[in-house]
């Protein structure tokens, strides 16, 4: 659990800057806390793998639709409770 600490915190952290709307910012905090995620998937079983791309599909879709509270909601709850069953050792 302590290695993905610090990625909580930034979902948590960029999951409120949608919430706030300041979606310019929270895009780009998006992009840096997908970085270690995908590097932990690209290692991770195929069904993790395919787990995450439909996760990263559905807050991609709020992205396009910018439902900045769907998207938010996803990376603070869906995200972290799959990230807490899928890859943590």
């Amino acid at each position: 659990m302590k290695r993905l600490e610090p990625v909580f915190e930034r979902a948590r952290e960029v999951a409120d800057l949608f919430r706030l709307g300041r979606d310019v910012e929270a895009v780009g905090g998006m992009v840096e806390l997908f970085e270690p995620i995908q590097l932990w998937v690209d290692s991770a079983p195929v069904a993790v793998q395919q787990d995450w791309a439909r996760l990263l599909g559905l807050m991609l879709a709020c992205q396009e639709r910018q439902n900045w509270l769907g998207l938010a909601d996803y990376l603070e709850y869906e995200m972290l409770d799959w990230l807490q069953v899928g890859l943590d050792d």
